[in-house]
């Protein structure tokens, strides 16, 4: 190499200096610009994840136990069915809703203590079959004998019921 001679180190092109020289190329601002939207998109899409994983997280770690509802207070009533053959007996049993319970054809004597809920007034109705017949039903709250009634004849009817306190 001679003294006149220089050497020129070449800078490397850079997509700045290429759009640049190219003719119709976006301008380097441009591309600066798309940047800035995907990464704003990005931004936003994360930010949605991470609330999404938070309401999971909560979901899942929320493991409080829901209270229980309140129990109802309820009174030991005790019916019974006296007399011969057999009666449809209905009384109304252990039952927020107050619903009956009913069995058909039961075999005499029958006897069933119960817990039945405050405010609800026992009940217990007998039926007579066709055959007819006599039979007696009676009620007991706390052991204490309440109300008697007696049915007879043919499809014969009879009820026991009373108040109880209200919670």
């Amino acid at each position: 190499m001679s003294s006149k001679e220089s050497t020129e180190i070449a800078e490397p092109e850079t997509e700045a200096t290429a759009d640049a020289e190219t003719p119709g190329a976006e301008p380097a601002d441009a591309s600066k610009d798309k940047d800035t939207g995907n990464r704003a998109g990005i931004a936003v899409a994360a930010a949605v994840l991470l609330a999404c994983g938070s309401l999971v997280g909560y979901g899942i770690l929320n493991t409080e136990e829901k209270p229980k509802p309140r129990a109802v207070p309820t009174a030991e009533v005790t019916y019974e069915v006296t007399g011969e053959g057999t009666v449809e007996i209905s009384y109304l049993a252990r039952s927020e809703s107050g619903s009956a319970t009913v069995v058909k054809d039961a075999a005499l004597p029958w006897k069933k203590t119960v817990r039945v809920p405050l405010g609800k007034d026992p009940t217990l109705a007998i039926v007579l079959g066709e055959e007819g017949g006599q039979a007696a039903c009676t009620l007991a709250v706390h052991g204490a004998h309440v109300q008697r009634a007696t049915a007879s004849g043919t499809y014969g009817r009879a009820t026991c019921s009373a108040p109880l306190p209200r919670p």
